[in-house]
């Protein structure tokens, strides 16, 4: 199910009056959902407090200018990019932003919610050595599957910027997220998100890969093919 709204008002006002349809449109019910939206804007206050306390101001707090979106918003945006993977100037067009903005909030969102909701197994598991090894052991006896998609961004100002981030393959500039699941295409193992699209495929699942055992089965497409 594909969801091409306005605003975020608009995405607010159908959760609320459908909760029932929370999970077909942001992969969560709409408990988790809030419980979400309240533990992620805890985590961002006691950040942001955090960093104001490290700074010395000659602006006082608060005197910059108010961001478009409340953070709820920011939180939705993010939950229906993971969801939908719509490109950056869709989703500035659905929250009424632009698409720079859009892959801000994104990328600044995600840190935070992964500290939250572990976005695959490995990461899941790396806190407790023991099950960490004891799952890489496991995933030895599955193919699993790699595969990556690139995300088209606003030309970048800097020079520098516009030559890390143009992909030869899509001809523009992009983003590059890669992602390693099961054969049954359902459970995430592990997923690098914001790579730049200069970056090969091949360097990234290399990168990816010390993250497993040496004798990891995988399958992919042609870009994989020198690591077979």
């Amino acid at each position: 199910m594909e969801v091409y709204l306005k605003n975020m008002s608009q995405l607010r006002e159908y959760i609320e009056k459908h909760p029932s349809e929370t999970q077909r449109v942001l992969g969560i019910d709409y408990d988790q959902l809030m419980e979400l939206i309240i533990n992620a804007e805890n985590l961002y206050d006691r950040q942001k407090q955090h960093q104001e306390s490290q700074k010395i101001r000659i602006i006082k707090p608060g005197s910059g200018r108010p961001p478009k979106l409340t953070i709820a918003d920011q939180i939705l945006l993010t939950l229906v990019y993971l969801h939908h993977l719509p490109t950056f100037q869709i989703l500035g067009v659905q929250f009424g932003i632009g698409e720079s903005t859009a892959n801000y909030i994104f990328h600044r969102w995600l840190k935070i919610l992964r500290e939250l909701l572990p976005a695959s197994l490995l990461e899941q598991v790396k806190k407790n050595n023991s099950d960490l090894e004891w799952v890489l052991e496991i995933l030895t006896e599955f193919e699993l599957i790699v595969d990556s998609y690139e995300q088209p961004i606003e030309r970048p100002t800097d020079d520098r910027e516009q030559k890390n981030n143009y992909s030869g393959k899509q001809k523009r500039h992009t983003k590059k997220n890669q992602v390693i699941v099961m054969p049954s295409g359902k459970e995430i193992v592990d997923v690098v998100v914001g790579e730049t699209g200069a970056t090969a495929d091949i360097k990234i699942w290399r990168d990816q890969r010390l993250s497993l055992k040496s004798s990891q089965r995988f399958q992919g497409d042609k870009a994989y093919a020198l690591d077979h």
